[in-house]
């Protein structure tokens, strides 16, 4: 059963007052509203993650920009994304995540308007990447203040409703996407995919002031400037080159630059240790992995990430360019998996009660069976055939997806106590964000190889797509045994 540490209740890390003697105070319990406004920064940063490839076409031609700078554009937001989440968790413990959550919503929000008034590619560039800051900034403190405002039950309610939102702004933003540039909103075109953030950023930064609870990391800490510096480079090393490197066809800075990652991160640790151990304020406390419900947890996000951004990326590429849908019909088509997501979503929270750790194996085994269905659906459609042939895999599809994230959110936290939930946070996102980029790489590499060897015509698309399915499948296969490590239960070893 989902239950919450009491060293993760309220009483440790929540403010009765905003921070001040002269600020107005806030209830004790969250107002039934919070839940509401914090999950706004959850929808609207996924939704930025996945728009920008359906306005990719009208955005290049638009700001004449070339397929490289579109490249940097589509990749700066989620570089900048997941090598800031760890530092921007520790930011909320050390200085109050409502704070910290308002003032990146605030920042998300103009960096939204000056990427909706870009004039050039340099422009765009810049704007996304603060996009991305402000992103890794305000998300990590939503799941911290869902582990310390709220227990019990209405935790374990509240951790299942953010990871229905995580997952319908990732599936149905690609349909938003094509509404928005069909409907091309007061001749707005790519850039209403931008612009319509802003009256909803603005109205959930003023409500999070008001029905946000503020909580913080108890006692007094320093900031360790040198461990973030460590952790967002070593970060930068890993990220770059999984987000680039297929892309530009694996140059050789890939490698080297891989490695570097890797030894700056050994060194982040023992870094953090030294601190630790020499009464200092580590960035990350080590002690969160001696706990395996953390460990496995996170091994687990990783690949369940893997396998599904991989298989958004193959999926739109197979409708789009295979198909030849446009991206409103290739989103209506990703709005049946959406479907399937959403019924589960909301009933996985109950099911996790009974079956603990195994109602993610069952997601597990519910996307296998889907995956199969859709490997003859794409052999039944062959060429010319109707894609309503893949109908019952996706919805089964987006079903076993549902079912396994939100338990899997609160498998990782169960045991996480409130003066560390913004860091803890900040490394679940991580997770989750190289968990897409390598599995982008991977399969996409799959795809464009088995695409080039049929010469990118349209009847290789079926092949690659097919391969792909497999290469999601031997990963779906993965995490099922991967569940098995987590403890039967969060609050057990």
């Amino acid at each position: 059963m989902i239950t919450t540490p009491t060293s993760a209740r309220p009483s440790s890390g929540v403010d009765a007052s905003s921070g001040s003697g002269s600020q107005p105070r806030v209830p004790a319990l969250p107002h039934r509203a919070a839940l509401a406004v914090v999950l706004v920064g959850v929808f609207l940063t996924g939704l930025d993650f996945f728009i920008v490839n359906v306005a990719i076409p009208s955005m290049q031609a638009d700001l004449r920009a070339s397929e490289a700078q579109i490249q940097l554009i589509v990749a700066s937001y989620a570089l900048a994304y997941g090598v800031g989440l760890i530092t921007g968790g520790r930011l909320g413990d050390l200085y109050g995540r409502r704070r910290t959550f308002i003032l990146g919503m605030i920042v998300f929000t103009f960096a939204s308007a000056a990427c909706g008034v870009a004039t050039g590619p340099g422009f765009l560039l810049v704007a996304r990447l603060v996009q991305g800051l402000a992103a890794a900034l305000m998300v990590p403190q939503v799941l911290a203040i869902l582990s310390t405002v709220y227990s019990g039950e209405a935790r374990a309610r509240a951790i299942n409703w953010y990871a229905a939102t995580a997952g319908i702004a990732a599936v149905f933003g690609q349909l938003i996407g094509g509404i928005l540039i069909r409907e091309d909103l007061f001749g707005l075109g790519w850039r209403a995919c931008f612009l319509i953030n802003l009256p909803i950023g603005l109205a959930a930064a003023l409500l999070a002031g008001r029905y946000v609870p503020e909580s913080r990391a108890p006692g007094r800490h320093r900031l360790d400037l040198i461990g973030m510096v460590l952790v967002t480079l070593a970060l930068v090393g890993i990220c770059l080159p999984l987000i680039e490197g297929r892309a530009q066809g694996w140059p050789l800075w890939v490698w080297p630059c891989l490695l570097a990652g890797g030894l700056l991160l050994t060194v982040f640790v023992r870094q953090q240790r030294w601190r630790g151990a020499n009464g200092g304020t580590p960035s990350m406390d080590m002690a969160l992995f001696r706990e395996r419900a953390f460990t496995a947890g996170l091994v687990a996000q990783l690949t369940f990430f893997a396998s599904m951004a991989s298989y958004f990326l193959v999926l739109a590429l197979y409708l789009q360019q295979g198909r030849h849908l446009d991206p409103l019909d290739s989103g209506l088509v990703f709005g049946v998996l959406g479907l399937g997501y959403i019924i589960t979503s909301m009933t996985a929270r109950k099911v996790a009660a009974r079956l603990g750790r195994q109602t993610i194996a069952i997601g597990c085994l519910i996307r296998i069976l889907a995956l199969v269905l859709q490997i003859w659906a794409v052999a039944k459609i062959g060429t010319s055939g109707s894609v309503g042939w893949l109908v019952p895999g996706l919805f089964l599809d987006g079903a076993g997806m549902g079912l396994a994230i939100a338990p899997l959110a609160a498998t990782v936290l169960a045991r996480v106590s409130a003066d560390n939930a913004g860091a803890a946070s900040g490394v679940l996102g991580t997770a989750q964000q190289v968990g897409n980029a390598l599995g982008v790489a991977l399969v996409g590499l799959v795809f464009y190889d088995v695409l080039s060897r049929g010469g990118g015509a349209d009847r290789a698309y079926p092949d690659a797509f097919t391969a792909c399915l497999y290469c999601v499948l031997g990963i779906s296969v993965l995490l099922a045994f991967v569940v098995q490590t987590l403890p039967k239960a969060p609050g057990r070893r």
